[in-house]
């Protein structure tokens, strides 16, 4: 038997439109709050900054969701918004289907003057999910794959396919954000 790494694998760029979702959680201050004060929480346990593509003053660990439960109601609010984008935009009743939802990275992040991410995407998360917290005048977009952008207000939910290219240009103003992987995974409880 062949092993993978032997394979010719090859590809073919196939036009498509990727949607990108996104909606106010003005109504939903308090989880906002909440979540501002679970990255402080996690800064004060974990001060240095995680390494990755993002070039932050802070990025808490992927897993912060599982060091403070102060997470947990914007995790919700999250999930709920996933089954309803399924739902309106795909027609799909997970319910019926037996699939749920799940976070299963959440990490905050606080960008300040000349802060960056490098173009990156969420694969293999079936969805990512960016929450602005904090979002000064003038802060950097968000920008996707062929230069759709964006631009980040307090309680802001974005969130679009974990398989879709995206990048913050050097930002100019303070942003604080809490981002998400989701996860379609089989819903055992019923």
């Amino acid at each position: 038997m062949e092993k993978p790494s032997d394979l010719e694998i090859h590809s073919i760029a196939v036009p498509s439109t990727q949607l990108v979702y996104w909606c106010s959680l003005h109504e939903h201050i308090p989880a906002l709050m909440t979540a501002r004060l679970a990255i402080d929480e996690v800064r004060a346990l974990h001060p240095e900054s995680t390494p990755s593509n993002v070039k932050a003053v802070y990025m808490s660990p992927w897993g912060s969701h599982l060091i403070s439960n102060k997470f947990q109601p914007l995790i919700e609010l999250v999930e709920n918004t996933a089954v309803e984008i399924s739902s309106r935009f795909f027609k799909a009743d997970l319910k019926k289907l037996n699939i749920k939802p799940s976070v299963t990275d959440c990490w905050g992040v606080i960008y300040e003057e000349s802060d960056y991410v490098n173009p990156h995407a969420h694969f293999p998360a079936d969805l990512a999910a960016v929450i602005y917290l904090e979002a000064e005048e003038g802060c950097a977009p968000i920008v996707f794959g062929d230069g759709f952008s964006i631009t980040p207000k307090p309680a802001l939910l974005v969130m679009f396919p974990g398989s879709l290219m995206h990048a913050v240009p050097p930002n100019t103003a303070k942003r604080t954000v809490v981002a998400m992987n989701i996860h379609m995974l089989p819903n055992f409880s019923g």
